[in-house]
């Protein structure tokens, strides 16, 4: 993909495009997520999505790892190929988790009889290995909302050719992204025996 070099004064313009879609997308599906769970697409079963979700995340941190390789190996067209399918791949995954939160209930680790509460006997079955689930959990979704400006302005200035910008970047991008991908696959291993 070739693209034209961007002056320097419409940086800024685009920044701030950036900055505003990186604010507006957590803002956006926290509030889908906030309002009361359950069959707001009618009948619509979206059982299927954790599944797929955990393959969109599985195919991204294929993506991202053998990017990296290529990239190591100065192999820039596939390098460059493979990102873009990596952001594709995490697009997808946004839309099919904000459909199926949308529309499911939601899931509690160590909710065996799938009732939506957790009794004590639950709580003790689960053990230690909530707290675990949690931390993987809270720390996937946190780091979710932070790689996005991160990724965009990666992008941005891979596709404006500003190759030393990008570099700086993507040494804070890529980790996070990474991490956000795998721990997507492990939250859902741990959570799937849970799904009804």
């Amino acid at each position: 993909m070739n693209v034209q070099k961007v002056a320097p004064n419409q940086d800024k313009q685009y920044l701030t495009i950036i900055g505003i879609v990186s604010v507006l997308i957590p803002v956006v599906v926290a509030f889908l997520l906030l309002i009361p769970q359950t069959g707001k697409l009618g009948n619509i079963d979206v059982s299927i999505l954790p599944h797929l979700n955990a393959v969109l995340n599985s195919a991204t941190t294929t993506c991202l790892l053998i990017a990296y390789f290529f990239i190591k190996n100065q192999n820039e067209t596939v390098h460059r190929r493979l990102m873009m399918t990596a952001f594709i791949l995490s697009s997808l995954f946004l839309v099919s988790y904000v459909i199926y939160h949308f529309q499911a209930p939601s899931t509690k680790f160590g909710d065996i009889n799938g009732d939506g509460v957790l009794s004590e006997v639950e709580l003790a079955e689960a053990g230690m290995m909530r707290g675990i689930y949690l931390f993987i959990l809270v720390t996937h979704i946190l780091l979710a909302v932070v790689v996005v400006p991160f990724v965009l302005v990666a992008f941005y200035f891979a596709l404006t050719k500003q190759i030393a910008r990008h570099k700086k970047i993507v040494k804070y991008a890529f980790p996070i992204w990474l991490y956000v991908a795998v721990t997507g696959v492990v939250v859902y291993l741990m959570i799937s025996p849970y799904y009804l």
